[in-house]
């Protein structure tokens, strides 16, 4: 077996666009992934599944139809399934993302 871990900073050095994820790991049936954001994103739902939102660098918001929680470098967030939301970020933002494969 290989062990290896991954660096986070080397992954997010490989690309530039914005709100593409990409997956960087994988753990039962969860995926692992990075991605750089910017602007706003569109309101949607993810049906009943959680997600944690992770932010590496930067900071992020995300709206909800009642209220809006703001997550910085360092900090993580668990959006709940059934929430409506938004996010965004001011600024460039990295951040890394753990939800379940699609």
């Amino acid at each position: 077996m290989n062990y290896q871990a991954i660096n986070l900073n080397e992954q997010l050095s490989k690309f530039n666009d914005l709100w593409s994820p990409k997956v960087i790991g994988e753990i039962n049936d969860y995926q692992i992934k990075i991605v750089k954001i910017a602007g706003d994103f569109e309101w949607h739902e993810h049906q009943g599944a959680d997600k944690i939102f992770m932010v590496l660098e930067g900071e992020m918001f995300i709206d909800f139809r009642d209220g809006q929680v703001k997550i910085s470098k360092g900090e993580i967030f668990i959006v709940p399934g059934e929430a409506v939301q938004k996010p965004f970020a001011e600024k460039e933002c990295h951040i890394m993302i753990v939800e379940p494969k699609e």
